[in-house]
């Protein structure tokens, strides 16, 4: 116990970059997902051929090497002085992306052909129909698989302590250095990711329910 209160401020800094890191990189992935599900199901080959790479090359790269490329390639050929920071982000959110698309993608397959159909039948374009018509439908299916996804993300983000981003996990790693008990300070952390998975799991189940109702 005494091992949080002596060092509460450290807990609270590394509660608060888990949460931040978390929040950011989720609304990356969010936005990228969509797109390239979008691109995925375009009726356009070039698009589709993005969509497939894009999910194929960061679904089958390990999340650490994607780290070391965003955070000492990407700075060295394209952005000089990119913070640690939004390199995590960076990483985090377009490693989740790829799931995100799946996961978006396999909801739009749920609705019925005949709804796209009958978009296109009254002038709209593929995007105003996926945007319009397909997406508001697709969301409660993509709901139970989203919020398992940003969960991990949550779990992910502890690789970003060992690229100088001040998370949970770093905050283990620094005082388990400094010879406090690991035990203590295991259960500390663990409780702090519970926090947060769960405040995900309850953010998730409540929008379901708001949207069961809506139906």
């Amino acid at each position: 116990m005494n091992v949080l209160l002596d060092h509460l401020p450290l807990f609270r800094e590394g509660f608060l970059g888990t949460i931040s890191l978390t929040a950011a990189s989720a609304v990356l992935a969010l936005v990228l997902g969509v797109l390239i599900a979008g691109c995925r199901v375009s009726p356009v080959p070039p698009l589709r051929f993005f969509g497939t790479a894009w999910v194929t090359l960061l679904r089958n790269t390990p999340l650490t090497l994607l780290f070391l490329v965003v955070t000492f390639v990407v700075p060295a050929i394209l952005f000089a002085g990119l913070s640690p920071y939004v390199a995590a982000v960076v990483a985090l959110g377009f490693y989740t992306s790829s799931f995100v698309c799946e996961a978006v993608r396999s909801g739009i397959n749920t609705v019925s052909l005949g709804q796209a159909e009958a978009a296109r039948s009254i002038g709209m374009t593929f995007f105003q129909t996926l945007r319009i018509v397909i997406l508001p439908q697709a969301t409660r299916t993509v709901l139970p698989p989203l919020s398992s996804i940003f969960i991990a993300l949550t779990k992910n983000t502890a690789i970003a302590g060992a690229f100088s981003v001040t998370e949970l996990f770093g905050v283990q790693k620094l005082l388990s250095d400094r010879g406090f008990p690991i035990g203590w300070i295991f259960l500390w952390v663990a409780l702090a990711y519970l926090v947060v998975t769960f405040t995900i799991s309850g953010i998730f189940r409540l929008l379901e329910r708001r949207l069961e109702v809506a139906r």
